[in-house]
């Protein structure tokens, strides 16, 4: 969602802000400012759009100053308009903020009875309206922040600068994440640290309820009793915070190409030279009867494949569920559960509120994310890291495929604790991936041209059966994520109970069909498209395209696979069949309308 930069520094700050606001537009924005103090004076500038546009703003109009935050924002309360766009600012306090402060009505209305007017529609306003009310009344700047802080409901991260006070920035974090970073007589605030690697390496990551008082050379928090306290400060890696296209035209197509390599360093954390299996010790499925997974989008397909292996693999009941329903449900958890997490970034809302709801009654969390010092990392018994890398793009690629790798491995686990035989050659097969893979890439030039004739449809249906289910809706997400085009998908064998009614002559429909157990079945399905008109894409192997390819659309011939690993496999079609139809229609690929990388309020 929306990304926070701070700086208190010994150079011009408004360049060092945009800067690391550009490192944060894989978050996902619609506009962009930033606040500088110079010679005691407060001051902003803002834009809508993209950063360019803030940037030709300063050529113009200049912001001088050493201490300075930055904002870009992904719209919640009201438009993405400039007066809506952050810093917000209120006499001698200006502030910038991701979350969303639930109580701000009732706060609005308080602060009308002292005459106090608003000038924008959202509910960051509040907070600089509040503090500075605070002001008013006598109390420090440190103090007012504070006030102000307490009196909010909802989840926030939020970064204070104030008139008048140049070696002065707050910090405060609930439910949203926010780091410190430590420099020579500078410090930094970032909503993570990619935004901060250019400028340190030395990160304190705030924990739930905290509050930060910074200068350029101290750093005081308190926790959410109140109580002053202090927080691990740790070096991160800097070469894990690259964030270039290495050549690519978009992120995207950069992390579809390094998905060999990311899944083979997944396989290398957990599976040794000599395939066995190496999660942490601490996950035993031996005190566990079920397993129940809670993730958003792309993360909760995953689940849904990882279901299919828990079932067949280890024969163990798997509830998979989203996670933005997940508590509002209050499903009963038994301690002989086990709750597994899965997020990107470690820091989606829902997934993380949904892990605090079984935090306490099941046996054990697990947390699976591609960011370690994330929240959900932090709040989880054990933590299984993906090993995907730096993922930039709205749309999820590599962190997806190295998901699914663990959940295989992760069931192979359990069918071990649990004392059912394995199948025989399945951990050997596992490193094979990367190179199968790398022979799927190859079809890119095919795929381009099919997807020019997607581009010009306007619905188009997915169809996959057992473990191919979860990838057709996985395809479908990635379509309409990138293209805007309207996609679904079903279960193949659900067509005929209501979706065969969308087919026509003008609705693609792409089947997922790798020569397996199910083929046969899903086959059949195909042709009740056909014979109704509708234009198949066939994604399947040398095998199944010789059975069934006639009277198809187009074949994309997939490498042969065993059956267990055809979703891994499978998602690079899906992955590229997006990317594809949205360079064909032109649209914002890294980071499509509307949509944020990581969403940190529900």
């Amino acid at each position: 969602m929306c990304g926070i930069v701070g700086v208190l520094g010994s150079h011009e700050v408004a360049p060092i802000l945009v800067e690391a606001l550009k490192r944060l537009e894989y978050r996902g924005y619609d506009s962009a400012g930033i606040a500088t103090v110079n010679d005691g004076a407060l001051d902003r500038r803002r834009a809508v759009g993209k950063l360019v546009n803030l940037s030709d703003l300063l050529v113009h109009q200049p912001l001088a100053g050493k201490s300075g935050i930055g904002h870009t924002r992904w719209a919640t309360h009201g438009a993405p308009t400039v007066s809506n766009a952050h810093p917000h600012s209120s006499g001698t306090v200006a502030v910038v903020h991701n979350g969303i402060i639930e109580n701000f009505k009732d706060l609005r209305e308080e602060l009308a009875t002292h005459g106090i007017s608003f000038e924008t529609e959202t509910d960051t306003e509040t907070v600089a309206l509040l503090c500075q009310h605070y002001k008013n009344q006598g109390h420090s700047s440190a103090e007012s922040a504070r006030k102000t802080v307490e009196r909010l409901e909802g989840a926030f991260a939020l970064a204070f600068l104030f008139h008048g006070e140049q070696d002065l920035m707050i910090g405060a974090r609930k439910g949203s994440p926010l780091a410190i970073g430590h420099g020579d007589n500078e410090m930094y605030v970032g909503s993570d640290a990619f935004a901060l690697a250019p400028l340190t390496d030395q990160i304190t990551y705030l924990e739930e309820g905290d509050f930060a008082i910074l200068t350029r050379t101290s750093l005081k928090i308190w926790d959410a009793e109140g109580n002053q306290t202090s927080r691990e400060q740790r070096r991160i890696q800097l070469d894990a915070t690259r964030v270039d296209k290495d050549g690519h035209k978009h992120f995207m197509a950069k992390e579809i190409a390094e998905q060999p390599l990311a899944i083979d360093r997944t396989l290398h954390a957990y599976l040794s030279e000599i395939d066995e299996i190496t999660l942490p010790d601490e996950l035993d499925f031996t005190k566990v009867d079920r397993l129940t997974m809670v993730a958003c989008g792309t993360g909760y397909y995953a689940c849904m494949v990882g279901k299919y292996w828990f079932e067949q693999i280890a024969k163990m009941p798997v509830e998979v569920d989203v996670a933005s329903e997940f508590r509002y449900r209050e499903p009963p958890v038994s301690d002989r559960t086990l709750g597994l997490f899965v997020s990107q970034s470690g820091e989606t809302a829902d997934t993380l509120a949904a892990l605090r709801y079984m935090n306490g009654k099941a046996n054990q969390i697990v947390g699976m994310v591609n960011v370690s010092e994330s929240s959900i990392a932090r709040e989880s018994d054990v933590v299984l890291p993906l090993y995907a890398g730096p993922e930039i793009s709205v749309a999820s690629t590599k962190a997806f495929t190295c998901q699914l790798v663990i959940l295989l491995i992760m069931a192979l686990r359990a069918a071990q604790q649990r004392g059912i035989a394995l199948p025989e050659s399945l951990p050997a097969d596992l490193r094979a991936i990367p190179g199968l893979i790398n022979q799927a890439l190859t079809l890119e030039n095919q795929i381009t041209a099919t997807c020019r004739e997607l581009s010009a449809a306007k619905d188009i249906i997915f169809l996959g059966r057992g473990q191919l289910y979860p990838l057709a809706m996985e395809g479908a997400l990635k379509l309409k994520e990138l293209s805007y085009i309207h996609a679904e998908g079903y279960a193949s064998g659900e067509l005929k109970h209501g979706p065969i009614a969308l087919i026509d002559d003008t609705v693609p429909v792409i089947v997922m069909a790798p020569r397996d157990a199910l083929f046969d079945k899903t086959i059949s399905n195909m042709q009740e498209v056909m014979a109704r008109g509708g234009r198949v894409v066939l994604v399947t192997d040398a095998e199944g395209a010789r059975i069934a390819g006639e009277g198809t659309s187009e074949v994309i011939v997939m490498p042969q696979v065993p059956d267990a690993l055809a979703p891994i496999l499978y998602a690079i079609p899906a992955q590229q069949i997006a990317y594809y139809t949205a360079i064909a229609k032109g649209t914002d690929v890294d980071q499509p309308r509307n949509l944020a990388k990581s969403v940190t309020v529900e």
